[in-house]
């Protein structure tokens, strides 16, 4: 692929990340996309046979980045624990960083009924399995039905991008002092979730 046509695509990428993080899959025409890089409709489809095709490769770099993050090895003096502690640290900072792409997650969970029963790639599977799988490393989870571990590392993923994709609505309605507030009190309230959760495997 020539640089000028990888440029190309890239810019499309992104542009395409912002405009579905910001009014979904249905609410995004190619046409939309297109035109925000002023190209033409035919021009984008030279590179993207479709807006479906366009919209999975969006998501899967998005999703490999977060399946990366959570499956990296740990280092050597660490505690199955204490890395489950900080992975989920670094993806609330992850996700008050990079707010596009939270809400263009939170959308694909949010926004997929219409897609669901059709849907033949779930791009976000890999990454909610290897989050699950890193938190039965931890002593006392290693014999908790994978459902439930599932079940509990979404319960963090939902308190952490609930309130990173509220911040600008938040920000308006209290104030970006008060916000700010706010951004350090979740902080501080999310490690002592991620701990009981550690410690507190369910049992029967």
């Amino acid at each position: 692929m020539d640089r000028d046509r990888q440029d190309t695509r890239e810019q499309l990428l992104q542009a395409a990340g912002r405009l579905f993080a910001e009014s979904g899959f249905y609410g995004v025409s190619i046409a939309r996309i297109a035109d925000e890089l002023g190209l033409t409709k035919q021009a984008l489809l030279h590179h993207f046979a479709s807006k479906e095709k366009l919209y999975a490769e969006v998501l899967q770099r998005i999703s490999a980045g977060f399946t990366e993050q959570a499956t990296r090895a740990p280092g050597t003096d660490d505690q199955p624990g204490r890395h489950f502690e900080h992975l989920i640290l670094d993806l609330a900072d992850r996700a008050q960083r990079d707010q596009m792409e939270t809400q263009l997650l939170m959308r694909e969970l949010l926004d997929n009924r219409r897609r669901a029963d059709t849907a033949g790639t779930w791009y976000l599977k890999p990454f909610l399995e290897a989050l699950a799988n890193r938190l039965r490393q931890v002593p006392g989870w290693a014999d908790v039905a994978p459902a439930s571990a599932l079940a509990a590392v979404y319960q963090l993923l939902g308190a952490i991008n609930y309130f990173a994709i509220s911040g600008p609505t938040l920000r308006n309605m209290f104030g970006e002092a008060h916000h700010d507030a706010l951004l350090t009190v979740q902080h501080d309230r999310l490690l002592p979730l991620i701990r009981a959760t550690i410690a507190n495997p369910p049992t029967g």
